[in-house]
């Protein structure tokens, strides 16, 4: 799978060994070493995928995220950084990155996590359970289309990150299904053994206050205790009840 990547490093070292090794796999990479030099190179030509560090001059990787996300670029973000602390990894996933990797880190290792997040990107949406007619997931009022990458509630367009839309997706494809965070967490990174279950529950609280009427008492994607999460018709659960 050959794919043009740009990667945003300010160590040039790190970078040429970056380099070295997405080419060694076959794909077109493009180097800069700043922030804004890194937004440039994304508006002249989207790439299939972004390495960015965190830390760099001008505007840092952070940043970076935001402004591609608030311009609407899907494109998936590799982000590489010093810092490991675990609020740090949450914030650059909520911003909307798609993995995460601290330093150091094994060459090998990035390359899995390049091929994963590719292979990821670049497949059609997965084997739901479809409504007549086109390629959306329903459940009651909410909508989600994995061709559009949208997401409607009662008609209302709503606004997710990356993360949070495949966990929505994962969710829509198996209604009143009970997901465990470890699940969920594979729809997110492959079986990472470096992310927590917490990141899970961010993007659950997130998606609540996007979809619920009430984030805090939801009626639609709903915790199983001690299991996971599900997502239900409000309407049904109700004639249920």
């Amino acid at each position: 799978m050959c794919a043009d990547v740009i990667v945003a490093e300010d160590d040039e070292k790190q970078a040429e060994l970056v380099r070295r090794y997405l080419e060694r796999e076959g794909h077109a990479v493009r180097t800069v070493s700043d922030g804004l030099a890194a937004l440039d190179a994304v508006r002249h030509k989207e790439p299939d995928l972004l390495v960015l560090d965190v830390m760099m001059p001008r505007a840092d990787g952070l940043d970076v995220v935001r402004v591609l996300r608030a311009e609407c670029r899907e494109l998936p973000v590799l982000m590489l950084t010093a810092r490991s602390t675990e609020d740090d990894l949450l914030l650059g996933l909520d911003l909307g990155a798609d993995d995460y990797m601290t330093k150091p880190y094994s060459p090998r290792e990035l390359m899995a996590r390049v091929r994963t997040l590719l292979r990821r990107t670049r497949r059609p949406g997965g084997d739901a359970e479809r409504a007549s007619g086109d390629q959306a997931l329903r459940v009651g009022g909410l909508v989600v289309d994995p061709e559009r990458h949208t997401v409607t509630v009662d008609g209302e367009p709503v606004e997710c990150t990356r993360g949070e839309f495949r966990i929505l997706a994962a969710l829509a494809a198996g209604p009143d299904r009970v997901f465990s965070r470890q699940r969920l967490l594979e729809e997110l990174h492959g079986f990472d053994r470096y992310i927590s279950d917490r990141t899970v529950d961010v993007h659950v609280m997130n998606l609540r206050k996007k979809i619920e009427p009430a984030p805090r008492r939801p009626v639609r994607l709903l915790t199983v205790f001690g299991v996971g999460y599900k997502l239900t018709d409000p309407a049904k659960a109700a004639r249920r009840g």
